[in-house]
C-alpha cells in the first residue's frame, strides 16, 4: 500500500506541474498574438504661404582689408599694438629706427637753403630782382633752377620728407589688426609685410548657387546667415552676382552683413535665402515616406490609415509642399484631412491607429 501510495503522489505531482507550464505558455503565447496598439501624431492639412529655401555654405571676407608695408628697410624701434586691437584712420600702429632719415631730412633743408642762394645769382646776373616765378619767362627759369642745382635740392628735399614720413606705419582706416609677423628690433625689409588691418564692421558672404537657382534671387534679396562656429543668424541681402558660370556649373553671389562683434574674417556660414509661394499644402518632412518607390501620405479616416500617392514640389530645411500625384487617380488631397506625421513608418494601407497628439502644422 506504501508503494501504491507513492506512485499515486508522484503522478499526481507531475501531472499539476504539467498544467500549471502549460497554462503558463498559453498566458504568454496569448500576450504574444495580442495585437499592438499603433498610436499616431497627426495635423490637419491646411493651405498656408511656404517659405521655400535656397540653402548654400559660404565665407566671410571682409569689405575691407589690407596688408600693410613699409617703403624703407630699417630695424624696427616700436610696435604700438597687438593682434585683435582695434585702431582707428591714421593711428600710428609701428615705426622703424628713423635717426639716418632725420638726418637725411636736415641736410637735405640746408642743401635746398645754398641752392637757394645759386639761383638768385644767377637771376640777379640775368637782370632779375625777384625771385618771383611768375614775373620770369619759363624757360628761363626753368634753365636757371637747373643749373643752380635749386630744381635737385627740391627733389631731394621731398624724398627726403617722404621717407621721414614712412619711418611710421598708419592705419589707413578703422579697423582691427590681425596677423603680426615682426618683432620690435627685428630689419625690416621694404615691401614686406608686417601686418594686416581687417574693416570688420560689415562683412561680405561670399557663396555659390547652381545656374538653376540664380532665376530666384536678385539684388537686395533677403539672406540669413549662420556661422557654424555660432548659434545664432544674421540678416543681409545680396549686393553682387557674378555674370559668370563656374566650370562646376556654380555661380558666386556676394551679399553684405553687418557685424555685432562676434563675426571674424574667415568664417564659414550656412547660407539661406527663403522665398514665399502662396496658397500650398505644408506637410513636415517626416510625413511623406516611400512605397513602391512613390511619395506616399497616410490620412486617417475613422481611426484607420490610408495612404494617397502625392508628389513634392518644394522644400525647405523641415517641410514639403505636395500636390496629389498627378498620374494616380485615386490620390486625394482636400483641405481638413487629418496627416499623419510620425509613426507611419511601418504602417500599411488600412490598419486600425489611435491618435496620440494633434500638432498644429
Amino acid at each position: 500500500m506504501l508503494v501504491l501510495g507513492l506512485i499515486a503522489f508522484f503522478v499526481f505531482t507531475n501531472c499539476s506541474e504539467k498544467k500549471q507550464k502549460e497554462t503558463e505558455v498559453d498566458v504568454i503565447e496569448k500576450k504574444q498574438f495580442l495585437p499592438e496598439k499603433n498610436e499616431v501624431d497627426v495635423i490637419v492639412l491646411e493651405k498656408a504661404v511656404f517659405k521655400k529655401e535656397i540653402v548654400s555654405n559660404g565665407k566671410l571676407v571682409a569689405l575691407q582689408k589690407n596688408d600693410l608695408k613699409f617703403d624703407l628697410t630699417e630695424s624696427l624701434e616700436k610696435l604700438y599694438v597687438n593682434n585683435g586691437d582695434y585702431v582707428k584712420n591714421g593711428q600710428t600702429l609701428a615705426s622703424l629706427k628713423s635717426f639716418t632719415y632725420e638726418q637725411t631730412y636736415t641736410k637735405a633743408i640746408i642743401n635746398l637753403k645754398k641752392a637757394e642762394l645759386e639761383f638768385q645769382d644767377k637771376l640777379i646776373g640775368r637782370g632779375y630782382d625777384t625771385f618771383n616765378k611768375d614775373s620770369i619767362p619759363k624757360k628761363e627759369y626753368t634753365m636757371l633752377a637747373i643749373r643752380s642745382g635749386y630744381k635737385n635740392a627740391l627733389h631731394e628735399l621731398e624724398n627726403a620728407r617722404f621717407n621721414l614720413k614712412a619711418v611710421k606705419l598708419v592705419a589707413p582706416f578703422n579697423g582691427k589688426v590681425a596677423n603680426i609677423k615682426r618683432k620690435q628690433f627685428e630689419q625690416i625689409n621694404a615691401g614686406e609685410t608686417i601686418m594686416t588691418l581687417i574693416n570688420d564692421a560689415i562683412f561680405e558672404v561670399e557663396f555659390y548657387l547652381i545656374e538653376s537657382e540664380i532665376g530666384q534671387i536678385d539684388i537686395h534679396t533677403k539672406i540669413q546667415m549662420v556661422p557654424f562656429a555660432l548659434s545664432k543668424s544674421y540678416e543681409g541681402s545680396i549686393v553682387a552676382i557674378n555674370p559668370v558660370v563656374e566650370k562646376d556649373g556654380t555661380i558666386l553671389v556676394k551679399a553684405k552683413v553687418k557685424n555685432d562683434g562676434s563675426l571674424l574674417e574667415g568664417m564659414n556660414v550656412k547660407v539661406r535665402i527663403q522665398k514665399d509661394i502662396p496658397n500650398q499644402f505644408i506637410v513636415p518632412k517626416e510625413a511623406v515616406i516611400l512605397r513602391q518607390n512613390q511619395e506616399v501620405l497616410f490620412t486617417l479616416k475613422s481611426n484607420k490609415t490610408y495612404w494617397t500617392y502625392v508628389q513634392t514640389t518644394n522644400e525647405n530645411s523641415n517641410e514639403y509642399t505636395v500636390i496629389s500625384h498627378p498620374e494616380k487617380s485615386s490620390a486625394t488631397l482636400t483641405l481638413g484631412d487629418t496627416i499623419i506625421v510620425s509613426g507611419n513608418l511601418n504602417l500599411a494601407h488600412d490598419t486600425e491607429v489611435s491618435i496620440k497628439s494633434i500638432q498644429s502644422n
